[in-house]
Order: structure tokens, then sequence, then C-alpha cells
């Protein structure tokens, strides 16, 4: 009589070890060292990667949240993956995830502002991810401002208008795809910070907005292991890199290898009441001088400020970038938009 085969059990999927470091219990599992974090992200990129195991890595980063070495990790993986060979380097990188529900997105003046006094501002983003939700994308298309298809098309935006928008979809669609997971898990996973700290084009300038105040040091952390030379976070407003000028605005920031610390006060004695609805023509109107708003005025020169103070470090404290940011836009061009 015959024997029956022995059944063999086939070899553990090259990505499980990185899902058992997430999810071995309470007491075995931990965070992804840097290392670990950037060869599991090169696994993903090169879509060699389950979609289960994709599932259940995002989740358990999302339950976990993410460390700045892991999100270094992971930024280094997409650097590399990208590949980018530029012949233009922007003042200032200036990424857009979250989307505004509550107030207009009156950041988008500030990098008008910032271009109009010859910052060169690159900034990337996604839309559509959230519902509800305004994205910058789409008030640039309406606003007739540079929306770009490649690095291609954003070095020659920048050297023609100091400012361009790439969305993330056209230079990384990976991580995309993995952004438009929000409606269906019902969650935001770690793509949505990771991608705050691209940097694509490696300006040596890059602020970040953060919805929630715990991701500040973490930010604040991978930039300086990521040796980013200035890098500034706030909890902008809505997420967005925008300055409340009715509340306080804590900045970390990592300056030339060094962590800096600082708080800046409110910019009204009392808050504002929230619009009922937001009309995009407001901004266009705001600018060429046609309406008067005061939260909005210093929304922008707030916002223009906290780039400036970060850009300028060693020349300007917080009251002289509010003096600049005033004087720029008390004399911008009016016709720009």
């Amino acid at each position: 009589m015959s024997k029956k085969p022995f059944p063999i059990e086939r070899d553990e999927h090259p990505f499980a070890q990185y899902v058992r470091i997430l999810g071995k219990g309470r007491r075995g599992s931990r965070s992804f060292t840097q290392e670990e974090a950037y060869h599991a992200m090169r696994m993903i990129l090169s879509d060699e990667v389950e979609d289960v195991q994709l599932g259940a890595f995002l989740m358990l980063l999302r339950v976990k949240e993410e460390s700045a070495e892991e999100l270094a990790g992971f930024v280094q993986a997409v650097k590399e993956h990208l590949n980018v060979q530029t012949t233009v380097t922007p003042d200032l990188d200036w990424s857009s995830y979250a989307g505004k529900r509550r107030h207009l997105p009156w950041f988008v003046l500030s990098v008008l502002l910032l271009a109009d006094n010859d910052y060169k501002v690159f900034m990337h983003g996604a839309s559509g991810h959230t519902i509800g939700r305004i994205y910058t994308e789409s008030v640039l298309n309406y606003l007739d401002l540079p929306v770009t298809t490649d690095f291609q098309s954003a070095e020659q935006a920048l050297n023609q208008h100091n400012f361009c928008y790439l969305p993330l979809s056209s230079f990384c669609p990976t991580l995309h795809k993995i952004i438009e997971l929000r409606n269906t898990l019902g969650l935001r996973s770690p793509v949505h910070s990771l991608s705050r700290l691209i940097n694509p084009l490696n300006a040596p300038n890059v602020v970040q907005g953060i919805f929630h105040p715990g991701y500040n040091p973490v930010h604040q952390k991978a930039g300086q292991l990521l040796g980013y030379e200035k890098l500034a976070v706030i909890k902008g407003e809505g997420g967005e890199i925008e300055r409340n000028p009715d509340a306080k605005v804590e900045v970390r920031s990592s300056i030339n290898d060094q962590l800096v610390e600082e708080v800046w006060p409110p910019l009204f004695e009392q808050r504002h009441v929230r619009p009922d609805e937001l009309d995009i023509d407001l901004l266009p109107k705001l600018w060429k001088g046609q309406i008067q708003d005061e939260y909005a005025e210093m929304a922008v020169i707030g916002t223009t400020a906290f780039a400036l103070r970060l850009m300028h470090h060693e020349e300007l404290d917080q009251k002289a970038a509010l003096s600049r940011a005033t004087e720029f836009w008390q004399t911008r061009n009016k016709t720009l938009l």
C-alpha cells in the first residue's frame, strides 16, 4: 500500500513578518525600527503585498499610531521610489492633504503672497478622500492657479510662477490609492501623515499642518531623522497649514538638527463667529481688496508670517515675521487673481 504524501506547509509570505510585529498582542507587538519601516514600505510600493496584508498593516498602525522612526523610514522608501531628478529647488515645501470644512482655505492666498514676493513654493496634496471638505486642487483649478501633472511641468510652473501644485496621484499613485481607502476602511491611514513629509523636490524649508496636536512632536522628530534643514509643524485650521488668528499656535520645529518649540499668541482678543457657508469667490475678492474680513486677512498674514519665520529663523523673530507678512499683504499685486 502506497503512503499518502505528507502535507508540507507553504513558505510564509515575506510581508507577514511586518504584520506580525504590529499585531502580536499587547505584550508582543512593538513599533518598527526606521529600517524595518523602510523595507515594509518598499514592498508596498513595489506591489509585493497582498490586499489583506495591506489592510491589516494599515489598521494596526492606525490603532498604534505612527512613531517618528516609522514615518522617517516610510518617507525614505517613498523618496527612493520617486527618484526625482530636479533642476529647480523650491524655497518651501507645502503639503495639503486635509481639506477644509469650517473655514475657507485662506492659506492659498498665503502661498500666493509668498510667490508674489519671489519665494518658490512647491505644493503637493490629495483630494476627495473625505466627504464634505473643500480640497486645494479644486480651489486652485477654480482660481486658475498652476496645477501640474508631473515633475517636469511642476518645475516649469515654479520657474514661471514661483508656485505649483502637484497631486499625489500624479507622482505616487500607490500612496494615492491607499489614501482613497479612507471611505472604505472608515479611518485615515499612516499615508495621510507620511505624505506630508515627502518633500519630493528636497526644499530646504518644510511646513506641516496637523489636525491632532499629538502628531506635532512626531512630525518634528521625523523631520529631524530625515535630515531636513528646517521643518516646522503646527496644529493648522482643519489640519491644513493655516494659522487660526483667534487661537494661540504652538510651533514645533527642527532647525539644523535642533528641536525647537515656541508659542505664538492669538492675534485677536475675542474669537470670530464661524461662517454659515463657504463661498470660494470670497478668496479672489479678498485678494483684490473688494471685501473686508479681518479674520481672513489675519489668517493669510499670520500663516505667511509662520512660513517666513521658518525660512528666516535667524533673522526674523515672531514680531518681525508678522511685520514683513503684513507689508507683503499691503503691497500685493492685486491683479494676480
